[in-house]
């Protein structure tokens, strides 16, 4: 959603109640969501439906080689070097938060968030988006991954990492598509 905001593409969603059925895994195999559908290509991943999004609105990717591929490398990094952590401790502190290893290894999986969120502090610096004064793709996916660190204290020892975060969060495009976004579970709830 945050992507088409960004680019000013309307958009429509279709919500499903099981992605493990046969028909949600020919569209992705892994049984998850993100998918994504237009005339052209059926794509998953959020990476690559982002991506896509924005290549074809000719937005948030740099004409510039060496730019779009500086953001493609942002956008890479968020999935592959920062969102594993984060998912670590989603998934020992909620989802296995019953396992009775899940308590002690809390400090680990804590350890290793942390180290990981200072190297890209540092990476950040004092400069507004991760390429400097440009909002890119990668900035997008950065600030969605680091959002899944929401109501938990791990960014409060990082106020570079908290401000980039709340100036991406700030964006009109993501006010409207988290809103969106929530109306849609109060609609599904209300139903």
């Amino acid at each position: 959603r945050w992507a088409f905001e960004e680019v000013g593409q309307p958009y429509a969603v279709n919500l499903i109640r099981d992605a493990k059925t046969p028909e949600h895994r020919r569209v992705q195999p892994f049984g998850q969501v993100p998918t994504y559908r237009d005339d052209s290509v059926e794509i998953f991943e959020s990476g690559a439906i982002a991506l896509h999004i924005c290549e074809t609105a000719g937005a948030l990717v740099p004409t510039d080689p060496a730019a779009r591929i500086r953001a493609l490398q942002w956008l890479t990094a968020a999935l592959n070097s920062v969102e594993p952590f984060v998912m670590a401790l989603a998934v020992n502190d909620i989802f296995e938060a019953d396992r009775e290893w899940s308590r002690a290894r809390h400090a680990k999986v804590v350890e290793d968030l942390k180290a990981r969120l200072a190297d890209l502090e540092a990476a950040l610096g004092d400069k507004t988006w991760l390429d400097g004064e440009t909002f890119t793709v990668g900035d997008l996916m950065m600030v969605s991954v680091l959002g899944g660190l929401r109501g938990t204290p791990m960014l409060d020892g990082f106020p570079g990492l908290a401000a980039y975060v709340a100036r991406g969060e700030a964006r009109p495009a993501h006010r409207k598509a988290m809103a969106d976004h929530m109306a849609t579970f109060a609609e599904t709830a209300a139903a």
